[in-house]
């Protein structure tokens, strides 16, 4: 059996690859790890369950209470909230763990498990791997051993989340959003109901559109994702801005006035000179990922903030900050991670803040997103081709030597093996289209002719 966990969770197709039983014994085995059951005498575990809108969170989520009580856990039952919500109310309501049942912006026939750890952060590698060996130790037979009585979990549902972490975003709002026009996005997900609460709460006039989950349409053709609906209602509407969020709300992109679309890396750059204003950057030090606009790093040197790249994924952000004492970091796709409020990528936050540096600057959001210019980027995938020699092979690197020589220091290339796939991923940014689309062709030919 290949490795459960990917880079976000189990996910899968739910009711295929991710099934009943599968959820309620991953459950029980992180019961385990994660709250050591049965170590400790007379403690009785926690955990905080949530889940996304998806039609088959119902019978997912009820598999994992399942699991989780015949294990000996007592769970809060919060419903439907974000993934950062889920995160945050780990951590203040002290549980010893969270369960979230989303696949974030994948379509609504798939699902996924993901688990924090005590505190509401994101679990470590060995931890996944000490989860999925337990699981699997006990798919092939060995039982579990299981209370009894009054060892049983109890469960109960936690309406308080809803109002607990809306007015945890007030709380940390450094200003409010009076007079700003905001269309939200919420791509019929799991802060559909969150997100236009907290713009309201705050001042803002808003403007909603993918709000209406029904189980079924979540992420389709809106969110994240699929932005063209939300800059027709920016522009129509006529709003300072447009936000959108993924199914679970870990991710933020915006939308300008004129409709333009503001990517991860601009909101990065736009809140770094807002928190080194404010004194909340620490070590003047913002956290990327190798993927992120060369545009973001070249206007980050002039400001005067050093980057700090990690590999492709929020959870390597997240584990350079944490180590480093790094206040601000995320992605290109938008999720982007503010340390000192949350312990995930929050996108509800993230369109707060922003929003919030609009208010308090009187400035617009393609002004304040003008600190940054976006180098063109062409990505090509070159698929069967044995992605282990990426970094062994002379041919491919003398291709790669010859190319950011012709670029000089106004572009880049990135070759990135697929971790899943005989697929090898070639980047290549320039100042023009042409020249980075020419470039990358002729890299993709020699990853072909090198690994093919």
């Amino acid at each position: 059996m290949g490795r459960l966990f990917g880079t976000d969770g189990v996910r899968g197709v739910a009711n295929a690859d991710l099934t009943a039983e599968l959820a309620l014994g991953l459950s029980v085995a992180a019961a385990h790890v994660l709250a050591e059951v049965g170590t400790f005498e007379g403690h009785r575990p926690t955990a905080v369950v949530g889940r996304d809108p998806r039609a088959s969170g119902e019978f997912l989520e009820a598999a994992v209470v399942a699991g989780l009580a015949s294990a000996g856990v007592d769970v809060l039952r919060v419903g439907v909230l974000p993934t950062p919500a889920v995160a945050y109310l780990t951590g203040v309501l002290g549980a010893d763990f969270g369960v979230m049942l989303s696949a974030s912006h994948n379509a609504m026939p798939d699902n996924g498990v993901k688990f924090f750890a005590r505190g509401g952060h994101k679990l470590a590698d060995d931890l996944e791997d000490r989860i999925e060996t337990l699981y699997d130790k006990h798919r092939t037979g060995e039982p579990w051993e299981r209370p009894t009585g009054g060892g049983v979990g109890r469960v109960r549902t936690y309406d308080e989340g809803f109002d607990r972490y809306v007015a945890h975003l007030m709380a940390v709002l450094p200003n409010r959003l009076d007079g700003l026009k905001v269309v939200l996005d919420e791509a019929h997900g799991a802060a559909a109901r969150v997100s236009p609460e907290a713009f309201t709460r705050a001042g803002a006039e808003i403007v909603t559109i993918g709000a209406e989950p029904n189980g079924l349409n979540i992420n389709e053709d809106c969110g994240s994702t699929h932005l063209g609906r939300l800059k027709a209602a920016v522009v129509e509407h006529g709003a300072d801005l447009g936000i959108a969020h993924d199914g679970d709300a870990d991710r933020c992109l915006a939308v300008d006035a004129s409709g333009a679309e503001v990517d991860g890396d601009q909101i990065l750059a736009v809140l770094a000179l807002a928190m080194r204003e404010q004194g909340g950057l620490r070590h003047n030090t913002v956290v990327g990922t190798v993927m992120a606009n060369l545009g973001f790093k070249m206007a980050m040197e002039r400001e005067g903030v050093t980057v700090v790249q990690t590999g492709v994924g929020d959870r390597y952000v997240l584990e350079s900050m944490k180590e480093h004492g790094y206040a601000l970091g995320g992605e290109q796709s938008g999720h982007v991670i503010i340390l000192d409020h949350a312990t995930t990528g929050d996108g509800t936050l993230t369109g707060l803040m922003l929003a919030a540096r609009l208010a308090a600057t009187g400035r617009t959001l393609a002004d304040l997103a003008g600190v940054m210019r976006r180098l063109p980027q062409v990505l090509v995938n070159v698929p069967d081709v044995d992605r282990s020699r990426v970094a062994t092979s002379a041919d491919l690197a003398a291709a790669v030597t010859e190319a950011e020589a012709e670029l000089g220091s106004t572009g880049r290339v990135l070759l990135r093996p697929s971790g899943t796939e005989p697929l090898v991923r070639v980047m290549v940014e320039a100042a023009d289209i042409d020249q980075a689309r020419s470039v990358a062709a002729r890299l993709a030919d020699a990853v072909k002719s090198a690994l093919g």
